[in-house]
């Protein structure tokens, strides 16, 4: 329509120009002095054609020119896609360390650190009180196996007597009864005894594990209910790696899988590891599995408590994807899924590709899947463009801050 509306101009504009006095003399009326038709009429039209002309241009503008972006084209990395998680190094068996018994800490034989031997001496309460109760308990002991010898002796007595007819039958049921009653108080009172001797010895807290104390719960000098957590102790012999794994990684962490265990604290070393335990539940708050892995085999490099990082390999299978390192700058979202800007080959127009994030790092992220060798990525301004738009690729101001 444009281009008409140019060629009509061009040429009505053109023929008033060699030959004014024919169009004066067509587009004249009757009633118009031969003056004013030869004056007027190339004026209208040549307005007319201007106004045409004019229109022709205004349409031009409004295709616009492509927006210049930055995109790089992207290679996968050398490494197969694992999903890497992190993780920390965990003893199997890590139990609190307390008290039976209530009482007043006076003495504390470890620090947090600390290696500890089975049956070594960790703390004491104060034992007054539980030595008065044991001697109390010792004495009445003492007076029930007296009253149990006399009853005894009462007992054999009677029963002398009785078999030769010398007291009445009445008499004999009485001195049973009355041993009956003295042997269950001496029973008793044996009880009692070692009862309090047991909360004597429980005033020792010793270990009843080889291990190393991992928390100090408690202060000498404070008064401690029983069962209140003193210490905590990691015992020594198999260590787990415990991470927490979000529902996009449940499908691949089975009991038994294999995984790759680097530590930050030895990075020249890796460990194989196997799938322990994978929890039956979420959390509630953080909505993650908790997963514990087994090392194969440890060795002193290993330490409770160090940091670790969790490659569960996808390796094996085959056609396995390589994952592609790119910026952080690089990353949008569609709804709550990432996706990145692709430029497409033939157009060079936009194409918003939604991507599967392996791992994410300080300052970039790894593509997992979603994306090819040789896309061409945008890197920067990922919010400043939409699906569809024509751009043309511009080299980075900065190429370092985009290298591997």
């Amino acid at each position: 329509m444009c281009v008409t509306h140019c060629s009509l101009g061009h040429h009505l504009l053109g023929n008033i120009v060699k030959h004014p006095g024919r169009h004066a003399q067509t587009t004249a009326r009757p009633h118009l002095s031969v003056v004013g038709r030869s004056k007027r009429a190339p004026l209208v039209i040549a307005a007319c054609c201007a106004v045409l002309l004019a229109g022709c241009h205004h349409s031009e503008t409004l295709v616009s020119a492509p927006k210049p972006v930055v995109a790089l084209t992207l290679h996968p990395d050398g490494n197969a896609v694992a999903n890497t998680l992190p993780g920390q190094v965990q003893a199997r068996y890590s139990t609190p360390l307390s008290f039976r018994v209530a009482g007043k800490v006076v003495e504390r034989r470890v620090r947090i650190g600390d290696t500890v031997k089975q049956g070594q001496v960790l703390a004491m309460l104060d034992q007054a009180d539980l030595r008065n109760d044991l001697a109390n308990a010792r004495a009445q002991l003492e007076a029930a196996e007296h009253r149990l010898v006399f009853a005894k002796q009462q007992l054999d007595r009677d029963r002398a007597q009785s078999q030769a007819n010398l007291i009445a039958p009445a008499q004999m049921e009485q001195t049973q009864d009355a041993y009956a009653s003295a042997l269950a108080q001496r029973d008793s009172a044996r009880a009692q005894a070692a009862l309090v001797g047991d909360r004597l010895r429980y005033a020792t807290l010793v270990a009843d594990h080889d291990g190393v104390i991992t928390s100090e719960d408690a202060d000498t000098g404070q008064n401690v209910q029983a069962g209140q957590s003193i210490y905590h102790l990691d015992w020594t012999g198999d260590v787990d790696i415990v991470c927490d794994a979000p529902e996009s990684a449940l499908s691949s962490l089975t009991v038994g899988s294999k995984a790759r265990v680097s530590l930050p604290a030895a990075p020249s070393q890796s460990f194989e590891a196997r799938v322990r335990e994978v929890s039956p539940t979420a959390d509630p708050q953080s909505r993650t599995w908790r997963v514990k892995l087994s090392l194969v085999a440890p060795n002193a490099a290993v330490r409770m408590g160090m940091t670790a990082n969790i490659a569960f390999d996808a390796t094996g299978e085959a056609g396995a994807s390589r994952p592609f390192k790119l910026p952080v700058t690089a990353l949008f979202h569609r709804g709550e899924e990432p996706a990145v800007w692709v430029v497409r080959a033939n157009t060079d127009t936009l194409e918003l590709r939604p991507v599967t994030i392996a791992r994410y790092d300080e300052r970039s992220v790894l593509v997992a899947s979603g994306l090819h060798d040789g896309d061409r990525v945008v890197m920067q301004g990922v919010h400043a463009v939409n699906a569809g738009q024509h751009v043309q690729v511009v080299a980075p101001l900065h190429p370092e801050d985009f290298a591997s």
